[in-house]
């Protein structure tokens, strides 16, 4: 194919070095964009394909994040729980100490009648730890807590909990008196049933905690790997882009260079005359 060089109405070799100039441009300015941003998909015209999954893997992402959030505050809700069972079963502790005092025979009404004193003031002691142990002006352990955590970013991922009463007469022992040796012995075995109701609900909140451990440990995992996998297709590789770059920018100018050239080229036409 003729060069076209003795035709210097339309100057080929000049239109062909300015496409190529106005590409090299746009790719610098493409990879400048990418090193400005961090990201090499910066609009969906850049990979329709990749902006959409790098969407759906962000969307996975802020799901995960928030039930990670959920989780460390159902975990915060059960430490306050635990924390309200652990005062109470101290309180249930002393007071089958105090009851297997009263019940020996040694002691006469007086004592017992002081012994009874401490009793009841470490029974209000018990419901007012009831109250006071709350969330948010919630009550967490007198009976009425029931609630369902969204612990993933799925609908049907959830965990039900539920906190039984810790309150006096939950555990049974609303009625008890420490007034006679009859009524002392037999409190002993309510303080028992009560320290074994209130273990057992205890159990339940370590469970309940333990599930919550498992879970968090899932989803930090989960939220890593579905990051990496977004970045993959939208971050950029910097070392990469700059190396773009370079490279671009040595096409630029030997671009110009050409475009110098073809521009001059037609100056030689001048000699045939």
């Amino acid at each position: 194919m003729s060069s076209g060089l003795t035709r210097v109405a339309t100057n080929i070799q000049a239109m062909q070095s300015l496409n190529y100039l106005n590409k090299t441009n746009a790719k610098i300015a493409k990879n400048q964009l990418n090193l400005a941003t961090g990201k090499k998909i910066n609009t969906p015209g850049d990979d329709p394909a990749g902006y959409q999954l790098a969407r759906g893997l962000e969307a996975r992402r802020n799901g995960l994040e928030a039930a990670l959030d959920n989780v460390n505050n159902a975990n915060s809700i059960l430490n306050i729980a635990d924390g309200g069972y652990q005062n109470i079963m101290d309180i249930l502790q002393t007071m089958k100490s105090k009851a297997t005092q009263a019940a020996d025979g040694s002691l006469g009404t007086t004592q017992r009648t002081a012994i009874n004193d401490q009793f009841t003031a470490l029974r209000s002691e018990v419901d007012q730890i009831v109250t006071e142990t709350t969330f948010n002006d919630v009550a967490l352990i007198d009976g009425t807590f029931s609630v369902t955590f969204q612990t993933g970013e799925g609908a049907s991922e959830t965990l039900s909990v539920a906190l039984s009463s810790a309150t006096s007469t939950g555990l049974g022992i609303n009625s008890v008196s420490l007034t006679t040796q009859a009524s002392a012995s037999a409190a002993i075995t309510a303080f028992d049933t009560a320290i074994n109701t209130l273990s057992s609900r205890a159990q339940d909140v370590g469970e309940y905690k333990a599930r919550l451990v498992a879970k968090e440990n899932t989803l930090s995992t989960a939220i890593t790997n579905t990051e990496a996998v977004r970045s993959t297709y939208e971050d950029a590789d910097f070392a990469k882009e700059q190396m773009e770059v370079l490279k671009m920018q040595i096409l630029q100018q030997t671009a110009v260079s050409s475009l110098s050239q073809a521009n001059s080229a037609p100056q030689l036409v001048l000699s045939l005359f």
